[in-house]
């Protein structure tokens, strides 16, 4: 990982359980397994501890480390680093991708909730015409009173957000391709088509992995069909948004947008989004930060934990489950 990731998901609570369970150098950071500096180190290494900035586990990689059983990867998605190389070799593989799912979950919530309460348009009033204006008129016919929200992947983010709906009075939609029809209904959600899905919601919240069939899911043909004053959270990834379709889309009023990702996912700095007041722009916030990421590093902790008893991951990585997840 980078060294600026290890002093984030450090603290000396993790310091300390890292010393318990294993012969670690937690001064020391591989950024680069070719290395030399670290040729003996890795020689010798049993189990990576991993977070955001792992260079891939090549094979080449792999060769330097013999002895290499287990990746504890103290963050979400393992696509960046784990290759079929770690896969061949038999390499047990853990994610923090569950635990982090609940801040992105949170924050998708409070933007279901906001947009349904139309804070974008209010507050965007209030600040042109700065004095009094009549919050009946300037919310119109918004409100969270049994409003349709359509949930697009039943990811494990997807899963939350679905599971923190419960207590409001909102009717949840849920597609995704590989859910069965009665699991989503155990969940709480009613299954739909993806069209349907943007034909009837007020709010549509995208939590699909990004593969190449996922590319513009929402393309232009797709934005059209959300009704009018609809807004669309991502959170995902931006290439799942055809970002050109959704600003013309923006820019005309019609729609409403809560955008932590975008494609590119640095915007070039005269992108009309940073500037429209239908669309509320967030620089990828949503996932774990500050001290939420204590919450990565000690799930890390506890399967590494797991390992040295010689129990099984808590939440395993499946080679087989990376074709059609994050």
């Amino acid at each position: 990982m980078e060294a600026s990731v290890r002093d984030a998901l450090f603290d000396q609570a993790a310091y300390a359980r890292l010393a318990e369970v294993a012969d670690a150098e937690p001064a020391v950071v591989v950024r680069d397994f070719a290395d030399p500096a670290h040729t003996d180190r890795l020689a010798g290494a049993e189990v990576l501890f991993s977070g955001w900035g792992c260079p891939p586990l090549t094979a080449a990689a792999l060769e330097r480390m013999p002895k290499l059983r287990a990746v504890v990867h103290a963050a979400g998605s393992v696509k960046h680093h784990i290759t079929d190389a770690c896969w061949e070799r038999g390499i047990a593989v853990s994610s923090a991708a569950g635990v982090n799912a609940l801040p992105v979950a949170e924050y998708t919530v409070s933007a279901i909730l906001f947009a349904g309460k139309r804070v974008l348009p209010a507050a965007a009033a209030y600040r042109t015409k700065r004095t009094w204006i009549s919050p009946i008129e300037v919310v119109g016919n918004g409100g969270n009173f049994r409003r349709t929200v359509g949930v697009v992947g039943a990811s494990r983010i997807g899963r939350r957000v679905i599971e923190l709906l419960r207590p409001f009075d909102l009717r949840v939609l849920v597609h995704d391709p590989y859910l069965d029809p009665a699991e989503a209904r155990a969940l709480g959600a009613e299954p739909v088509s993806l069209d349907t899905l943007a034909l009837s919601s007020d709010v549509v919240t995208v939590h699909a992995p990004e593969l190449p069939e996922t590319r513009h899911l929402f393309d232009r043909a797709r934005l059209s069909l959300l009704r009018d004053g609809a807004t669309l959270i991502n959170t995902a990834r931006g290439s799942l948004v055809d970002t050109e379709a959704l600003i013309e889309e923006l820019v005309a009023g019609r729609l409403q947008a809560v955008l932590d990702v975008t494609d590119p996912e640095i915007l070039p700095a005269d992108s009309p989004l940073f500037d429209l007041e239908n669309c509320l722009l967030t620089p990828h916030i949503a996932g774990s930060l500050g001290n939420e990421l204590g919450r990565m590093t000690h799930h890390a902790m506890d399967e590494l934990e797991s390992y040295a008893a010689g129990l099984p991951f808590a939440d395993p990585v499946r080679a087989e489950a990376l074709a059609h997840s994050a």
